[in-house]
């Protein structure tokens, strides 16, 4: 396989997985580690383990010919703790580029939460290069969910936009309705669904914020804060929805049909000020060139 990358100039990722470890090595690691003065714990152990067969695997893809440039290197385990250790040793220990992930990290909100913590530590200190979340799906659950949380974890940290992203309220004593909720379903399945043809016409559209509220405490606060957002009613509120772009209120939205004209005032906006020309190409500009972070999402 090396000598096939070599030939095509490709790259390649040298893996290890804890659940996949040379058996030979970790014996006679083990057998070292007995007879040291000063010994390692068994969970220190198997992460030296983890490293080493990473770092010799990565020397002998080297030694075949293949450059040290294309290889980029994975160490996977189950547990946030040991994986932050892992690669916080890692990056000290090569200059190899690392790819990110936590194996195996299970179902629901149980996988998304421990995936989001172990990268999110590691991505803070300045460690990965590509990353991968690892969802055990439910039932019938597309697989592309693994995808949108990866997305999502880079684009909350400020480190790479993919699509706009609604801010919403949570649910509390003053939003007992559902509208808001079903409304910023709606907007932010949309917007998602408008990226393939947005990302060509509308260049620095992804960076879009859209916040969708539920009361009038926070409401027209957040919303001022958005490029766009809309402060519906609460529990006991009068039933008039107003609208802020750009941190004015523009109009008031009133009826059966606020979600319908609510996206209306979305896609003018996108046209209006993302179009070739609009008002926010240099400011995107500015910003996307204070901050490159050469991070991609892996599937």
């Amino acid at each position: 396989m090396i000598e096939a990358a070599i030939k095509y100039q490709k790259a390649v990722r040298i893996g290890v997985n804890w659940g996949s470890l040379d058996q030979a090595k970790m014996a006679q690691m083990m057998d070292d580690n007995g007879k040291s003065a000063t010994p390692l714990s068994a969970d220190e152990l198997m992460r030296e383990a983890l490293i080493q067969s990473a770092l010799e695997s990565a020397e002998q893809a080297v030694d075949i010919g293949l450059d040290p440039n294309q290889i980029i290197i994975s160490c996977k385990v189950s547990n946030v703790q040991d994986l932050v250790k892992v690669y916080t040793t890692l990056a000290q220990r090569c200059d190899y580029p690392l790819h990110l992930g936590l194996t195996e990290a299970g179902m629901g909100s149980k996988g998304v939460v421990a995936s989001t913590a172990a990268l999110a530590l590691l991505l803070q200190a300045g460690i990965g290069d590509t990353i991968r979340v690892s969802l055990t799906p439910e039932p019938n659950e597309s697989r592309t969910k693994e995808v949108i949380v990866a997305q999502e974890i880079l684009q909350t940290m400020d480190i790479r936009s993919f699509t706009p992203l609604v801010t919403a309220c949570p649910g509390c004593g003053r939003t007992t309705s559902t509208y808001f909720q079903e409304l910023a379903m709606k907007i932010q399945s949309y917007l998602r669904a408008q990226m393939p043809v947005w990302r060509s016409q509308y260049p620095g559209v992804e960076n879009l914020n859209v916040a969708v509220m539920g009361c009038v405490v926070n409401g027209p606060g957040e919303s001022k804060l958005a490029n766009i957002g809309i402060s519906l009613p609460g529990t006991g509120e009068t039933p008039v929805a107003p609208v802020f772009v750009d941190g004015e209120k523009t109009v008031t939205l009133k009826g059966d049909h606020i979600a319908q004209e609510f996206q209306a005032i979305v896609e003018d906006y996108v046209q209006k000020n993302y179009a070739e020309g609009g008002k926010l190409r240099s400011e995107l500009a500015l910003k996307s060139n204070a901050k490159i972070i050469p991070i991609q999402v892996t599937h």
